[in-house]
């Protein structure tokens, strides 16, 4: 098994890693009864796009012998009613100076690495992705 999830009541739940111990709360969105004080279900299904980018391209960018360190996507989840689903997810992605002036060639296998993540492929077609490179943007 992967994980653990309890129901805490107050439609919380705390997710338990089972290999490591680690673990963390979610919380209803207030657009759907609860509080947002904490990751709700459908902010981690977006928020795992971008983790899952990011980690398969850090291990790519190892493979070439550099990191990735300091790149940051930010996420935006855009939610659908009728029936109520996560209609579209928005990435972008902040390039540090450092890594903004890599070759054109590095920066396709990045971004093909990224787009081709575990995540990206398990993602429903009716969803929509949207991606922003941010420096790594071809003119």
């Amino acid at each position: 098994m992967t994980s653990s999830v309890t129901y805490n009541g107050a439609l919380r739940t705390t997710c338990t890693h089972l290999k490591s111990g680690s673990s963390f709360e979610t919380d209803a969105p207030t657009d759907n009864n609860g509080k947002g004080e904490r990751f709700s279900p459908t902010d981690l299904l977006a928020t795992s796009l971008g983790t899952c980018m990011l980690t398969v391209m850090g291990i790519k960018a190892r493979t070439m012998e550099f990191d990735l360190d300091g790149i940051r996507i930010d996420v935006l989840k855009i939610m659908k009613a009728d029936p109520r689903r996560v209609g579209g997810i928005e990435l972008t992605f902040n390039i540090p100076d450092e890594l903004g002036g890599i070759d054109e060639k590095t920066k396709v296998i990045l971004k093909n690495t990224g787009i081709n993540c575990p995540v990206m492929k398990s993602i429903h077609p009716d969803i929509e992705v949207k991606i922003d490179w941010g420096k790594w943007a071809i003119d």
